[in-house]
């Protein structure tokens, strides 16, 4: 029987309250798809739910989360330390909150190598090098001297990426990853994403706010509202015919309107700048 790489039917909740109900989508192997929805509207929380990490918030998820057929909600924690990271990784929005400020990005790539690999870290220090390359990050040793805070935004986000993708896993999780970067950088983290897909043919769900991102990276959409996928389809065919009016509404940001609603406006606005 063939399977998604993976396929969500889950219902968040924080103490009694639902954040997402019964939220259902799949990502099929080498996809980009992108997840739409207004600040707030529970995008993080189903990152952090989809890697089974919502417990470090008070959240629980119940249902059916499924990679290439095994449910990862009925596994030991031992197992989906395995799956973190090696099968499916995460990459959070802040890059300076996420690495530690008081190691070198060398003792962090190796450490992040040794969390599942017994193969040497000399070894594997030539790959590395090639994988900075390729997310336009200088492959030095001067660089990997360098701590966190003695880079970039943008070449702390990219650092984070390609830790990400050290162990090639087959689906990378990004959750509003551009949403702190000025337009320039932003679109350097989006080639970044676009060479993983296209080189080692990850998967990708991109969850953001960022419409104008979102469009132009993904091969699909799906539109949160209220809790739940309000609409499913190809970038192309949703922006030429939205079925709902929410996806009508976000859709309407790309064209920048002069007046849009306060809703939109206030959850797009990073969108909107991009636009100016």
């Amino acid at each position: 029987m063939n399977h998604s790489l993976l396929e969500a039917r889950i219902t968040v909740r924080y103490g009694k309250q639902a954040v997402l109900s019964d939220l259902a989508f799949q990502v099929e192997d080498g996809e980009m798809v992108g997840l739409a929805g207004m600040s707030g509207s529970g995008k993080s929380s189903l990152a952090l739910a989809l890697m089974r990490l919502l417990h470090l918030r008070g959240g629980t998820v119940s249902g059916e989360l499924r990679l290439r057929g095994r449910d990862l909600l009925t596994i030991s924690e031992k197992e989906m330390r395995r799956v973190r990271g090696c099968e499916m990784a995460l990459v959070l929005q802040s890059a300076q909150a996420a690495l530690n400020p008081a190691l070198t990005l060398d003792r962090q790539f190796q450490l992040v190598w040794e969390a599942h690999s017994r193969v040497c870290w000399r070894e594997k220090r030539e790959d590395v090098a090639r994988l900075l390359e390729s997310f336009r990050l200088p492959a030095t040793p001067d660089f990997l001297r360098r701590r966190p805070d003695e880079i970039s935004v943008g070449q702390a986000q990219r650092v984070l990426i390609a830790m990400a993708m050290l162990h090639k896993p087959a689906l990378l999780v990004a959750d509003e990853i551009t949403s702190a970067l000025d337009p320039l950088t932003e679109r350097e983290v989006l080639e970044v994403l676009r060479n993983a897909n296209r080189e080692w043919g990850t998967a990708i769900l991109f969850v953001s706010h960022n419409l104008h991102a979102l469009v132009s990276l993904c091969h699909s959409l799906a539109v949160l509202h209220e809790g739940r996928i309000v609409e499913r389809g190809s970038v192309a065919g949703i922006r030429r015919t939205p079925q709902h009016v929410y996806t009508r509404e976000l859709l309407s940001t790309l064209r920048a309107p002069e007046h849009p609603s306060p809703a939109i406006s206030a959850s797009l606005g990073a969108s909107r700048a991009l636009n100016e």
